[in-house]
């Protein structure tokens, strides 16, 4: 398992805060569980750019993090889903003023990513 090399400045939420979603991919599964579970391999259709490692990773993290539940289902072959807890929930109000904030200011943007 991943260890951080510089541990988490509990003292300020906003690192905090920060160290909890600080991945190009934990608000987008937050993002995407907000309104129902989902098997992994979902995830991975609906972040094609992701890797699977990288997800199931950053999945693990968040698991760890009490943001996610995995829920494994007894049966033949095992399947589990992800899913986001009342935890994660509270995080939700941030990912929609970040969803926001890129909306308005997509254009002063769009000249220097264009690829």
């Amino acid at each position: 398992m991943y260890e951080r090399k510089i541990p988490v400045d509990l003292s300020c939420p906003l690192r905090l805060t920060m160290s909890l979603i600080d991945s190009k991919w934990k608000s987008c599964i937050l993002d995407e569980l907000r309104h129902h579970s989902m098997r992994p391999s979902e995830l991975h259709r609906v972040l094609p750019e992701a890797t699977p490692r990288v997800l199931d990773l950053q999945l693990k993290d968040l698991v760890e993090d009490g943001l996610v539940e995995k829920n494994i289902f007894p049966e033949l072959p095992p399947r589990s889903e992800y899913s986001i807890t009342s935890l994660g929930m509270t995080l939700i109000p941030i990912i929609d003023a970040m969803l926001e904030w890129g909306t308005k200011n997509r254009a002063l943007f769009e000249k220097k990513h264009r690829k």
